[in-house]
């Protein structure tokens, strides 16, 4: 209970400010891939759930998950892979399995993500259930709050009874309505649907304050995540069958496990002589009081995933939200004891002792 308290409590008093690093929900719909890749040395962790509630009079609930783990490496280029399961394989040959699985790379060719302008990225895959080499173009343009969302996508062999060739095209659009909350929608479809008919979802995104974690909440008729499953709907020619669920992103950043992946584009921290640097990670200021004589300097050193504050309990200036790889310098001129704390996450604690 604690723990929730303190979530809730985040959620409701946290300042504004804008999304961290690799949060793709905020810039495109649940069946677009975008033009996300993941920054050198993180791993993206995104967990999709759907389910379908049956008439009654049984009212069963049927679960569609989508695992996506996808690695990047610099440069705009992330490889990774896709694992549904109870994927929409229709019938015949293809259908001893209800297993997804798509293995792909992706190169973002021009532009970022959330940034104004045009956004281009390239995504080869390779579909194991299918047998298939599929790939998609996508294209992103974003002015203010605005994205607008294009992809164009090739498969040689369809899941299902027709296993041919198709092409599929999908559009969305999405708007930002305040930088920690997000409406989508988008429609995609084979150019000559044979197993069902359009890929349509919606959705309302969130960022959770302080953290590098994005939510939504979702409704569509696609099963799965993959270059083919966000171009075929889920129910047959005639019938409205609507799934339900959420998605979650976890963005893992290795540096924190591994020196290996700590790379060189931080750029040198400069220290004034005589500061003390206080370092913050994993949620956690310096576990000792930070003891000083009057008149030195304590440099913080945000070293964590997420956006933190340094933040006085008495009249002294504390720092605006620090961000991953920022500082936030202080000098002290007058002996005492201060006490500081996170403002977003607030049972961060630490002290400054002034001598």
């Amino acid at each position: 209970m604690k723990r929730l308290s303190l979530a809730l409590l985040v959620l409701a008093a946290a300042p504004a400010g804008t999304p961290l690093a690799a949060q793709s929900l905020l810039y495109r719909g649940p069946n677009m891939g975008g033009t996300w890749v993941p920054d050198a040395g993180v791993v993206q962790f995104n967990f999709l759930h759907r389910f379908y509630v049956t008439p009654g009079p049984s009212h069963s609930v049927i679960n569609y998950p989508t695992f996506t783990l996808a690695a990047g490496f610099g440069h705009g280029v992330a490889v990774g892979g896709r694992f549904a399961t109870k994927s929409l394989v229709g019938t015949g040959a293809a259908a001893q399995s209800s297993n997804e699985t798509e293995l792909f790379a992706r190169w973002r060719a021009l532009g970022a993500e959330g940034k104004p302008g045009f956004s281009v990225a390239l995504t080869p895959a390779y579909n194991l259930l299918a047998k298939s080499v599929d790939g998609e173009v996508s294209v992103d343009w974003t002015r203010g709050a605005l994205t607008l969302e294009g992809a164009g996508r090739g498969v040689t062999r369809e899941l299902g009874t027709s296993g041919q060739r198709q092409l599929a095209l999908a559009g969305g659009v999405v708007t930002r309505l305040t930088p920690y909350i997000a409406v989508s929608a988008d429609l995609g479809s084979f150019v000559a649907p044979v197993n069902g008919r359009a890929a349509w979802s919606v959705a309302l995104s969130l960022l959770i304050p302080g953290s590098p974690h994005t939510f939504s909440l979702q409704a569509s008729n696609a099963t799965s995540a993959t270059i083919q499953g966000a171009s075929v709907g889920f129910a047959p020619v005639g019938s409205n069958r609507i799934l339900y669920g959420f998605e979650f992103t976890i963005p893992l950043h290795l540096k924190r496990f591994s020196p290996w992946f700590h790379g060189s584009g931080r750029p040198k921290l400069v220290v004034p002589e005589g500061a003390v640097v206080a370092k913050i990670a994993q949620y956690k200021f310096p576990t000792d009081a930070v003891r000083i004589p009057a008149g030195a300097t304590v440099v913080w050193v945000n070293d964590d995933v997420a956006e933190h504050t340094v933040t006085f309990d008495g009249t002294e200036p504390g720092s605006p939200m620090i961000s991953p790889g920022g500082t936030f310098s202080h000098r002290f001129d007058r002996p005492g004891t201060y006490p500081y704390h996170c403002t977003p996450h607030p049972f961060m604690k630490g002290v400054v002792v002034v001598k």
